[in-house]
């Protein structure tokens, strides 16, 4: 299987177009509101220059970062982080000059948190969650006040100042995790489903070269006799003392070794009737691999194989019941049984081993990427062509293989006083029996 890396242990870069743009969208924002305020409310006691320096900050700062790096940047998770520090900063800056904590802008400290636990490891999405908290402590305590149409201004009861301040800090972490959840779940899937279309282009590409082998030996069928044919005209014209006799000779029996191996390649299953096959031979394909490891492997078929559904030759499926089968055999502790039943409506592949079964924790979220009930194991490379053991990725690779394929998979623990897991994979007989679709054709490539 291909071997991916978890998500969170690869680089996590941020674009830094992506960050411009935001501050811009800040900046904007930022520059409306006070200018309203003050112009629009006539809220003449905005310390609007002060406000208006703090804004040109952050406007200066998005001036210079499009002038030092290109569009197309890629920012460390450390660099990116700080940029998002200074968001909250100048935020917390603005804050300070119009009401602090009173101000009902005051949440937008949300913001970067929220980018931070979206796109940045869990450390930095911490530290800047922290600052951002810190930076509302401060500003309950220390700002000017809230711009007000009454004389005295607007004095809001500490209590509900306590409440505000708790709200933020409490949004800040729990929003933050939750965001950084979400996200990472979806990384998560976006690299299974990249690993899941990696095995099955590498199953397609294995299916087709019996194919391809079957091809080539015809092509080379007819120059190959050729070679033959004047290899046997030159050893007829030769002295039998002749020095080149035995060069021939050993010329003429590589010849006809090519050809053995040639005639061996062409008796290979290609086209039709093998681009299709019965449930039995499915079933065999996919268990032959897993046998004479120590664990006996059952194939039990109906009594009576009239009406046995043909599918297509599909290594979606072959790849995904192997998967299965492989599962069972590594857990089982003697023996695993494969079932095949079918009627008009329904083709079912019951597969159960004798082993300890599902982990209870994990047997409703089997199936996901990254949930196992293996003990960790140390991961094989790509070069070694060891299997990635442990993450729960080949089981989800075959589960959604198998469902793209039309199939319902169903697992179970056996009752007792049996032990030892069950997997049921289903599929409406009509969709068994379609065949594949064709592969798109490759657009014409013009002559140079």
């Amino acid at each position: 299987m291909f071997g991916l890396p978890r998500s969170y242990d690869r680089p996590r870069n941020v674009r830094l177009d992506t960050l411009v743009r935001l501050r811009w969208l800040a900046v904007f924002g930022q520059l409306a509101a006070l200018l309203v305020v003050h112009f629009g409310l006539e809220y003449v006691v905005v310390p609007i220059w002060s406000c208006l320096a703090v804004i040109a900050v952050a406007a200066l700062l998005n001036v210079a970062l499009r002038i030092a790096f290109p569009k197309t940047q890629w920012l460390e998770p450390d660099r990116a982080a700080w940029l998002l520090g200074f968001d909250i900063a100048e935020l917390a800056a603005l804050l300070y000059l119009t009401g602090g904590l009173e101000n009902p802008f005051s949440f937008l400290l949300l913001g970067p948190v929220l980018i931070s636990a979206t796109a940045l490891p869990p450390r930095m999405t911490l530290l800047i969650g922290t600052f951002a908290m810190l930076c509302a402590t401060v500003l309950v305590f220390f700002h000017y006040d809230l711009p007000w149409e009454t004389p005295h201004g607007l004095e809001l009861p500490e209590i509900y100042m306590v409440g505000v301040w708790f709200s933020i800090l409490l949004a800040i972490g729990y929003i933050g995790v939750y965001t950084w959840q979400v996200a990472e779940e979806a990384r998560q899937l976006s690299d299974a489903l990249a690993a899941t279309e990696l095995v099955l282009a590498r199953e397609q590409h294995l299916s087709q070269l019996d194919g391809l082998a079957a091809a080539a030996a015809h092509e080379l069928g007819t120059p190959l006799a050729t070679i033959t044919l004047v290899v046997r005209e030159i050893e007829r014209m030769l002295e039998p003392k002749s020095p080149y006799a035995d060069d021939v000779k050993l010329l003429r029996e590589a010849a006809q070794r090519c050809r053995e191996i040639m005639a061996k390649l062409t008796e290979l299953p290609t086209g039709e009737p093998f681009d299709r096959l019965p449930l039995s031979g499915l079933i065999e394909e996919a268990a032959a691999p897993h046998r004479n490891f120590g664990v006996s492997v059952g194939v039990t078929l109906p009594p009576n194989r009239a009406g046995e559904p043909v599918g297509a030759r599909n290594p979606a499926i072959r790849y995904g019941l192997g998967n299965l089968i492989e599962n069972a055999v590594d857990f089982a502790r003697s023996r695993v049984e494969i079932f095949a039943q079918w009627d008009d409506d329904e083709v079912a592949i019951t597969i159960s081993d004798d082993g300890p079964g599902f982990a209870p924790e994990v047997l409703d979220r089997l199936g996901a990427p990254y949930v196992t009930h293996r003990r960790p194991e140390p991961r094989g490379t790509e070069a070694d062509g060891e299997t990635v053991f442990g993450l729960g990725l080949g089981f989800f690779i075959a589960k959604t293989l198998l469902e793209r394929s039309g199939a319902k998979l169903a697992l179970i623990n056996q009752a007792p006083p049996l032990h030892g897991a069950t997997i049921r994979v289903t599929w409406n007989r009509t969709v068994f029996e379609r065949p594949l679709p064709s592969p798109p054709l490759e657009p014409a490539v013009p002559a140079a």
